[in-house]
């Protein structure tokens, strides 16, 4: 409604505000802030520009009908989107109501979008209540939108018309459309938070924090933000803990100090094509040659330098410059289960080659049935890595061929070793009636190899 009498609190504070800046009554015009060919790369690198279809979709229809134009601005109330009523927008480009002009108080006084960036809220201006005379034909009203990561505002959204006042459900519609650009903007911040925990998961402890870079922790303590170190690795955590900070990229992982919390860690290395760890319960794909040294650490606790692990992997052609260049980055990849000097895995550590190996020497045919997949990483030629794969075969064959039933020979022959041993297949066909379907595979294996 216009306004008559005393000005509302929000106003008279607007005025004394823009009073102080310096702001004239007799302004024509808005500054202009963007020249015409930057305002594209502008709007380009704008968070807003993500949620611009819904906010035409939600007010630019309605704004249009009603003889009104619809305003983005960014932080600063420079405008960086209008559109809307023709005629209208004819008479906003004579004010600089439109692209590239600065609308804050500071540059044009009270207004719609000046006073709800000011405010923090939606703040509607109705005609007089403008400080700046060229702006008494006008009535607006502005809602600041707020970022969800950081609680900072982005811009402000407005819906301007040359009118004494507008309806009063204007003001609740553009509170509406800022609230529902929020909601968007929030539904993306969980799905990029869930991507940097998935991406980050191998590098967490129960014990440690995942913090995006504004600050905000998105594993651990949950619902906290905290304020990082600037040139420091080091910080301290609201509970008074100690903590080191790692830049991880895109995020920043806090570990506390003194924390008694070792890494569990699972390797399956047995006739796997893409052997794999688990890492505290998170999946963690391995390369070959990170593979290749895991399986080393795993047969030799008390660690190897890096010329011990070069010369195995490499036999005298190796070189130690390059196993330290790949455990650096297996160390990243795998934060807290493997220690340097020597190289060694530390915490919890099981591996399904050493499960075998245990397993053989307790004469546990039932647990080496269940967890011999196949040879020792099938695709390494490290001599130190066949040596190992060959022996374990031998060992796993011969414990089969020597204790084990029909059901052990015939769990053995699915795996690549012993799909097409011949001797393993006869005493699967010596051992079954000829009604039996392992009988009749096992004869239809053997007939092939001959």
């Amino acid at each position: 409604m216009p306004i008559g009498g005393s000005p509302r609190k929000v106003i008279s504070a607007s005025w004394r505000r823009s009073l102080e800046a310096g702001i004239h009554p007799e302004v024509r015009a808005a500054p202009l802030v963007y020249d015409v060919g930057d305002i594209g790369d502008a709007r380009s690198a704008h968070p807003l520009n993500e949620v611009l279809p819904l906010l035409n979709h939600t007010l630019l229809q309605i704004a249009d009908e009603a003889a009104h134009i619809m305003v983005i601005t960014d932080a600063d109330g420079h405008i960086l989107w209008r559109d809307g009523h023709r005629e209208v927008l004819r008479r906003a480009d004579a004010i600089g109501l439109a692209a590239g002009f600065s609308w804050s108080e500071e540059a044009v006084g009270t207004n719609g979008i000046g006073t709800a960036l000011a405010t923090g809220r939606p703040t509607p201006v109705y005609s007089a209540e403008h400080l700046i005379r060229v702006l008494h034909h006008w009535s607006c009203v502005g809602s600041p939108i707020i970022d969800p990561d950081t609680g900072a505002v982005l811009g402000c959204v407005d819906i301007s018309g040359t009118t004494k006042s507008l309806p009063p459900a204007t003001v609740a519609l553009v509170g509406a459309a800022a609230q529902l650009a929020e909601s968007h903007l929030a539904l993306r911040m969980r799905e990029s938070d869930e991507r940097l925990r998935c991406r980050h998961r191998s590098r967490l402890r129960a014990s440690g924090l995942l913090v995006t870079p504004s600050g905000r922790v998105i594993s651990g303590l949950g619902g906290e933000r905290l304020t990082l170190p600037v040139g420091s690795d080091r910080m301290v955590l609201p509970d008074g803990r100690s903590a080191r900070v790692e830049s991880l990229g895109d995020a920043y992982l806090i570990m506390p100090f003194g924390v008694s919390d070792p890494p569990r860690l699972n390797l399956t290395l047995l006739g796997a094509e893409r052997p794999h760890a688990e890492l505290d319960g998170a999946h963690v794909p391995l390369s070959l040659r990170h593979a290749e040294i895991l399986a080393l650490l795993a047969s030799h606790p008390r660690g190897l330098t890096a010329d011990q692990l070069s010369f195995l992997l490499y036999g005298d052609e190796g070189n130690p410059v390059t196993i330290r260049a790949e455990i650096h980055r297996l160390r990243a990849q795998l934060s807290g289960a493997v220690a340097a000097k020597p190289y060694r895995l530390v915490g919890e550590v099981e591996a399904d080659v050493l499960s075998v190996r245990q397993a053989l020497s307790a004469g546990d045919l039932a647990t080496i049935a269940r967890l011999y997949q196949g040879p020792l990483l099938p695709r390494s030629e490290s001599p130190a890595v066949r040596r190992e794969r060959d022996e374990l075969d031998a060992r796993v064959r011969s414990e089969f061929l020597a204790k084990g039933s029909i059901d052990d020979l015939w769990t053995f022959a699915q795996t690549p070793t012993g799909h097409d041993d011949c001797e393993i297949l006869e005493h699967i066909i010596t051992n079954t009636s000829p009604q039996d379907h392992r009988h009749a595979a096992a004869r239809v294996r053997l007939n092939a190899e001959m």
